[in-house]
């Protein structure tokens, strides 16, 4: 049997505030409250103050949640046998508040988690293609570190004669550096002091063997070493400048450097 002392100091007030209590019980302290007009007034305040907080701490939920929430609470309102007709308003603002509340935090810490997930995904797909682009740079690094080291052991040979192709009257700022090795039949050339031409024009070298021009290769401006054909007893090696492709026999009157072996 519960009594006014219990009802106040064992946290009934709270439960049965809450909804907590069962059918017999609601009743029985709602019959007690009804008598006691000082813990009606006690109560009255408690609920006061619960409501006070809950709406202080409440976030607005979107529409269809509210509208969903109302009509709930309408139709439990209907259905549902009153136990203490004074206090039902406030009660049902009071859970009103504490569902809108949680409903919207729901919704906003949902919607934050996703926007989090959505950066964070999209900070992976840029951290994965900044991961390739780099991995694509290394291995370009790796490969003109290869090939450089593979230009500088080869020209560094002790084998290899180091000849310089300086400009004549016609071409007069170009020169050319050609580095031959004749046990292993190499002709390396590096072409970067040649003066550029129009895309109709390109520069092709030539070995002079007995009086004879063959053809050594077409010089490509774009790259900083080339590998040229060695032609076997060439007493010299020549550049010409010919149309866009190479030639088959060398424009004599187009001949802008030479040197003799």
């Amino acid at each position: 049997m519960m009594d006014r002392n219990t009802i106040k100091d064992t946290g009934v007030l709270e439960q049965y505030l809450l909804g907590e209590l069962s059918e017999k019980d609601s009743r029985e302290v709602a019959k007690i409250l009804k008598e006691d007009s000082e813990l009606q007034a006690y109560f009255r305040k408690m609920e006061d103050d619960m409501e006070q907080m809950a709406f202080e701490n409440a976030i607005s939920p979107p529409t269809p949640i509210k509208s969903n929430l109302l009509n709930a609470i309408k139709t439990n309102k209907t259905n549902e046998e009153t136990v203490f007709p004074l206090l039902q308003k406030k009660k049902v603002s009071y859970r009103f508040a504490i569902a809108a509340s949680l409903a919207a935090l729901f919704l906003c810490t949902s919607g934050w988690l996703y926007n989090e997930w959505k950066n964070t995904e999209a900070t992976i797909v840029t951290l994965q293609k900044e991961t390739t682009d780099l991995q694509d740079r290394l291995v370009t690094v790796e490969d003109d570190l290869k090939e450089t080291d593979k230009w500088y052991r080869a020209i560094n040979n002790p084998k290899v004669v180091q000849l310089v192709l300086k400009g004549n009257q016609k071409s007069p700022s170009s020169s050319a550096v050609a580095y031959v090795n004749h046990q292993n039949k190499e002709v390396i050339l590096n072409p970067q002091g040649l003066s550029r031409l129009d895309n109709s024009k390109t520069y092709q070298m030539w070995a002079d063997v007995d009086g004879e021009m063959i053809d050594m290769g077409v010089i490509a401006q774009d790259q900083e070493m080339i590998t040229m054909k060695y032609i076997e007893n060439a007493a010299s090696l020549n550049i010409t400048i010919e149309p866009a492709g190479g030639n088959d026999h060398p424009t004599v009157e187009q001949l802008i450097s030479n040197v003799y072996l």
